[in-house]
């Protein structure tokens, strides 16, 4: 019983030596690191540096892609695009990084006891008929403003609203691409 329990503790010892001659094995004799003098102080540099000897990586190349594009909201058409088509409404939450928008809810001083909340969703910030999901809500209320009932409305309000949106993404779009062409006359 004593040899057996021995035998397992130096097999155990055995195996984690084994592992740790292993992992050593590979290292050159030098700890992690270097010398602070033979790299720039700037970060970007560093990694423009560490690039060109080959000891990084990028997605970007692995994938085609050779740089990031960013997209802000006073760049993005359909932003724009929508934040004027609504401009008359209340704003209630915005979001561009979550690519939403919900207005407050909008009555007209007609009917007082019906309001409308949109809600705008970009699937995409390509200018196109399937980029955006706008859903229109209808609250109607009875006399008192605590008996509500609201519902999600699929009428042409829907299209009327993503229509407008287009045809203005569209102008800012055309818009931006003279103005680059205009640029590019004048660099030449």
């Amino acid at each position: 019983m004593i040899l057996k329990t021995n035998t397992f503790k130096v097999l155990k010892i055995l195996t984690f030596l084994s592992f740790v001659t292993f992992f050593l094995s590979g290292c050159n004799g030098k700890m992690p690191g270097g010398n602070a003098r033979e790299f720039p102080a700037d970060p970007k540099k560093r990694v423009e540096q560490n690039l060109a000897e080959g000891r990084g990586f990028t997605l970007n190349k692995t994938f085609g892609n050779t740089g990031g594009t960013f997209e802000f909201a006073s760049s993005n058409e359909l932003w724009r695009a929508s934040l004027d088509v609504i401009s008359f409404m209340p704003l209630s939450s915005v979001n561009y990084s979550g690519g939403i928008i919900i207005t407050d809810w909008y009555f007209d001083e007609k009917n007082p006891n019906e309001s409308i909340k949109i809600s705008i969703r970009f699937l995409t910030n390509e200018v196109r008929s399937d980029a955006l999901d706008i859903k229109v809500f209808k609250k109607t209320c009875l006399n008192d403003l605590m008996n509500c009932k609201i519902s999600q409305k699929q009428n042409s309000l829907n299209n009327e609203i993503k229509k407008e949106i287009l045809k203005k993404a569209s102008i800012y779009k055309n818009q931006e691409i003279e103005k680059n062409k205009k640029a590019r006359k004048k660099s030449n």
